[in-house]
């Protein structure tokens, strides 16, 4: 379909997502200074800028229904971790009285300020965009999301009846009393917060409800007259096609206080919740034991301050000052919702049986080297890839057939000796851990690094530390003051006369479900250098013996930053020395000064750079005596970008890299990562049709301009549609060839 024939169907433009930063003006006869502030985009709200995008394939018509439905609860869910982390960084940063000014010089009482004003746009964005769009389209394609009042006697009869079997034992109000504490609203909590007085005459009374989490949010509606469904067996989540007709828990709840509150007037109830602050920890050095602290910090996180308080609109005003005095949050962290507060419900809209307002279905194929490979002849796979490297690409390629496949055979053949992987974050479910388990019960040396402090994912790596020691796997935890991020393991197998060594050197985690919606590159190969430099870094990671002679991996935070830093600058001397220089970057975040400053004397040298950038940049493209040379663009589609991609042209000898860092100084500095070459041709094939296929999207890529604005871009007249996500999966299914993905142009 050409954009020709979807004319009538779609507007001319996207409109343009709002500067990440206040507009600058640019002088392009003065002298650029890199070290200005003003030349670095500020990263709270480049990362709003990034959940803007989300929020838009919720807006874009273009999208089937129920893809619009579940960005709205992809939005909720990555705004609800941004509030946690990055809010909840600043205010305690403002707490401590620091003023130290960001590379783009605001204090953090600044950036406090500005992220809040932003994020009420977009909150009121995607209540707008569910109650005015999505909600009426849901109707008439059968799917009913009704108000309490609006439902038939017999109807609100039978919730009544619902509500009072199955959801009202569950309850506990708590009633403030203002001689005592006030009751504990827990993180990301939907209540309901309800007014009572005894008589006309009588003080209000404020009592807190929790909107029990167990129970489906979205019930469906039974009529008692003609024998409706029972709404525990027909939730959202697993209702079939045809009409559906459902009403909000929260709505039930209300609307049946009196079997709560009975002899009592009910005045009002209101729902809301609460954002706490997620930063939170101690000193690792001072605790007795890092699962000591890691389980300190769960208890603490429970309890933390409060960074967002999300009340309805039509909220009583005592409500609203009972809960900002007793939550001690300020009026500029309050917002109102219109609608529905906490739209992850929609990811059971999502799930529905309804293919026709869904996207086809995507089932991640065999790697074509793999596919022929017996399952039950480990040795097999371990010859496929004594061959030759092979390129993994998830979710494209099947990550059971793949990386699952690669440890499944080192743990059932009798020729490995010994297995090492790091989990940064893992399935709570991981067939990864019961394989690692299965390996060590057959008698194999299995060693396991496990990062307790990967953000949300600590209790998950907790217990499963613990399982781990209860099979006698060797386990470490890091390494104190870094965090290990780096996606790696090594099999040591006996091979005749000799011990080899196959290694995997991933962009993503050992997570069989993010495999199914995260993009992420592996490198599984038999070069003997790579796994000498992964013995050494699995050395550090259970000895703490520190190296810095690796010999082809690039590894944080011993040599990448200096590596990085000599490849962009040997690009510079390629250009100013009259040669073809040219740097292609794929990452998820550029935050780090140091490089934004790298990439703007490249710029200037004249080096030819694309940043492809899902998240953060700091970096203003396009500033001319500056940044002239720069592009950058971000994909936001129906699989998240997650994948890193180092090119650097040198001269016609290129060098590509694949690996787990951004250019974060997080990750060059306090993080263990680990980037590997990519030196076999056909794989390098591979990964330029990758970058050409993202940087020709013309439906789903961003393109920033100097301000840090994003426009989307649209096919041209009679321009074929190419959305990059559809032709990796086409080529993946072996519908297309590499050599047919469309060359790009800039």
């Amino acid at each position: 379909m050409t954009s020709e024939d979807r004319e009538a169907d779609a507007p001319a433009r996207t409109p343009p997502i709002a500067p990440a930063d206040a507009p600058v003006s640019f002088d392009a006869d003065a002298d650029a200074d890199a070290d200005d502030p003003a030349w670095y985009l500020n990263r709270e709200l480049g990362e709003l800028a990034f959940h803007h995008r989300v929020l838009h394939e919720a807006l874009d018509d273009r999208n089937p229904l129920l893809e619009r439905a579940k960005f709205l609860a992809i939005f909720t869910g990555n705004v609800d971790e941004f509030f946690m982390k990055r809010v909840g960084g600043l205010k305690q940063q403002m707490d401590a009285g620091v003023t130290a000014p960001s590379p783009d010089g605001r204090t953090p009482r600044e950036q406090w300020s500005a992220v809040l004003s932003r994020a009420s746009d977009l909150f009121e964005t995607q209540d707008r965009c569910f109650s005015e769009t999505v909600r009426p389209a849901l109707a008439e394609a059968g799917i009913e999301i009704l108000d309490h009042e609006d439902l038939r006697e017999s109807e609100r009869r039978g919730l009544r009846s619902y509500f009072e079997e199955s959801v009202l034992p569950t309850l506990t109000p708590l009633t403030f009393d203002p001689a005592g504490s006030f009751p504990f609203i827990s993180n990301l909590s939907l209540s309901v917060a309800v007014l009572t007085r005894d008589g006309p005459d009588g003080d209000l009374r404020f009592s807190r409800v929790k909107v029990p989490p167990n129970r489906p949010r979205l019930v469906p509606v039974a009529d008692v007259t003609d024998g409706g469904a029972d709404p525990d067996e027909t939730s959202a989540d697993g209702a079939s096609g045809g009409a559906r007709r459902f009403v909000f828990l929260e709505d039930v709840l209300c609307a049946n206080l009196d079997l709560l509150f009975p002899n009592v007037e009910v005045v009002e109830a209101s729902p809301f919740r609460v954002t706490r602050n997620a930063e939170v920890g101690r000193d690792e050095e001072v605790a007795e034991g890092l699962i000591d602290t890691i389980e300190d910090v769960l208890r603490q996180r429970r309890f933390a301050t409060v960074v967002r308080l999300e009340l309805d609109a039509d909220a009583h005003p005592f409500v609203r000052e009972v809960l900002l005095e007793r939550l001690n949050v300020s009026e500029a962290e309050v917002y109102e919702r219109s609608g529905p507060i906490d739209k992850k419900f929609c990811f059971a809209l999502a799930g529905m049986d309804r293919p026709d307002l869904r996207l086809p279905a995507w089932t991640p194929q065999p790697h074509p080297r793999l596919a022929d490979v017996d399952p039950d002849d480990p040795a097999a796979l371990f010859a496929e890839v004594r061959t030759d490297d092979l390129l993994v690409h998830h979710p494209y390629h099947s990550f059971a057939g793949t990386v699952q496949a690669f440890l499944s055979a080192a743990a059932s053949d009798p020729d490995v000796l010994a297995i090492k992987a790091t989990i940064y974050r893992t399935a709570p479910d991981s067939g990864i851990i019961r394989t690692l388990i299965e390996a060590a019960s057959r008698g194999k040396q299995v060693a396991v690094v496990v990062e307790l402090q990967a953000r949300f994912d600590e209790e998950n790596n907790l217990r499963w530390v613990k399982r781990l020691e209860e099979e006698g796997i060797h386990v470490a935890y890091g390494t104190v003051g870094l965090k290990t991020h780096a996606k790696t393991a090594l099999v040591v197998r006996q091979e005749a006369d000799t011990v080899r060594l196959y290694s995997h050197v991933a962009t993503g985690n050992y997570h069989s479900e993010t495999a199914k919606t995260y993009t992420d590159l592996g490198l599984l190969t038999a070069d003997r250098a790579v796994g000498r430099d992964l013995v050494k870094l699995f050395n550090f990671f259970t000895g703490h013996a520190r190296h810095t002679d690796y010999e082809k991996l690039l590894v944080a935070p011993e040599t990448l930053r200096e590596a990085f830093t000599e490849r962009i600058r040997r690009e510079a001397d390629h250009a100013r020395a009259g040669r073809e220089a040219r740097i292609v970057v794929k990452m998820n975040s550029l935050e780090d000064p140091a490089m934004v400053r790298e990439l703007y004397a490249a710029s200037q040298a004249g080096v030819d750079i694309d940043l492809v950038v899902r998240g953060i940049c700091r970096l203003r493209p396009g500033v001319e005596g500056l940044s002239e040379t720069v592009s950058v663009s971000s994909v936001v589609g129906r699989f998240l970008e997650h994948s890193r991609i180092f090119y650097f042209h040198d001269g016609g000898d290129p060098d590509y890299y694949i690996g787990s860092a951004d250019w974060m100084t997080r990750n060059l500095d306090r993080r263990v990562e680990a980037i590997a070459p990519v030196e076999d041709p056909e794989l390098r094939r591979e990964l330029d049709a990758v970058l050409r296929t993202l940087l020709a999207d013309n439906r789903k890529r961003w393109v920033m301009d100097a301000s840090g604005g994003y426009e989307q871009r649209r096919p041209d007249p009679g321009e074929e549609d190419l959305v990059a996500h559809d032709a990796l999966m086409s080529l993946a299914r072996g519908d297309v060839t590499r050599e047919s993905l469309t060359e790009y142009e800039r």
